[in-house]
């Protein structure tokens, strides 16, 4: 089993547990090699699960937690009290160097809590920021942050650009990522006090390619790789785009079902269609890791199904394989 990415994933986090993500980490096991997912929750209820599919024994391990960390909890609480939840005990296992990274759908709140005060921040990061990718018409881009530090300073925004980078450039294979700052408009002298603070640091830093404020309208051509902000508006962004991505979606299909030309319309459309919507379909690029931690932790939808939470054990491949928590030291911690 040695060189397998191991993964712990909270079987109980998530609307859909333990049933989608049980499916999912099976999903994840069956289509790479590369992968061992160490199942963390209620026993009897995820065994129940996996009585269901055929798959590697030898690469999916149960680990027991009674206890499970609700939307309605507070976060630093439940961390602190619920020691053998779902969340705490599978972030030990990362802690432990048991396993490599940890994906959760569960309590938003309870993972940034978890995996600064169990997992912890790189020495020299911070505040570590929630990062997802997002479709674009040119691929995929990079939101961060995206709803872990509302509060953020300057000096966390330019350490989200540099962390950024070095995620698009060594996970995603973008070289020389282009980097923007998100503002009400273009010219320099716009944006609120952290943007104006920020844009000046960000414009000076050697180290990253720095194409400076991006309109919220701009996001979707793809025009920078990596789109820097505070949590409160990422997470807006972020919310706007699967919003309106499901509502265009759902007009369409609607559309192509209105009379019988357009159902016929429909039919010869239908390959190439799918192809477009799949690539515009979030799930399809896994869950937000939170970078600058000791290990990976990755946070999916509250609503996720199994093909989400596949992709986002899968993303830990590269992760790890391209040793990004090193790269954070060496080309965002060296240059500060």
């Amino acid at each position: 089993m040695q060189g397998l990415v191991k993964v712990a994933v909270d079987a109980m986090g998530g609307d859909n547990a333990p049933e989608e993500i049980v499916k999912g980490a099976v999903e994840a096991v069956c289509e790479s090699k590369q992968i061992k997912v160490f199942l963390v929750g209620k026993e009897a209820a995820i065994r129940s699960e996996l009585e269901k599919y055929s798959f590697d024994k030898e690469r999916i391990e149960v680990v027991n937690a009674d206890d499970v960390i609700t939307n309605d909890e507070a976060p630093v609480m439940a961390i602190r009290r619920k020691k053998e939840s779902s969340i705490v005990v599978a972030m030990n296992l990362v802690k432990q160097r048991e396993a490599d990274a940890f994906v959760s759908a569960g309590s938003t709140g309870a993972i940034l809590v978890g995996g600064q005060l169990i997992v912890g921040r790189i020495k020299g990061i911070e505040r570590p920021p929630l990062a997802p990718l997002i479709p674009t018409l040119k691929g995929v881009s990079l939101l961060v942050d995206c709803g872990a530090n509302v509060d953020a300073r300057s000096s966390h925004l330019v350490q989200f650009a540099k962390m950024g980078s070095v995620y698009m450039e060594h996970v995603m294979g973008v070289k020389n990522p282009k980097v923007a700052i998100v503002n009400i408009g273009a010219e320099e002298e716009k944006g609120n006090m952290l943007v104006k603070e920020t844009y000046p640091l960000l414009k000076n830093c050697n180290e990253i390619n720095f194409i400076g404020s991006i309109e919220a309208r701009d996001i979707p051509t793809g025009m920078a790789d990596v789109i820097v902000c505070e949590a409160f508006v990422g997470n807006v962004i972020l919310k706007l785009y699967e919003g309106l991505g499901a509502a265009l979606i759902s007009k369409i299909k609607g559309g192509m079902m209105s009379s019988l030309r357009s159902k016929i319309g429909a039919l010869l459309v239908k390959p190439a269609l799918k192809k477009t919507l799949k690539s515009f379909d979030a799930s399809e690029y896994g869950g937000a890791p939170m970078l600058g931690l000791n290990g990976l932790v990755v946070k999916t939808h509250g609503s996720s199904k199994s093909i989400e939470v596949k992709n986002s054990i899968l993303q830990c491949i590269a992760f790890k394989e391209q040793e990004i928590n090193e790269k954070i030291k060496e080309n965002v911690l060296n240059q500060d």
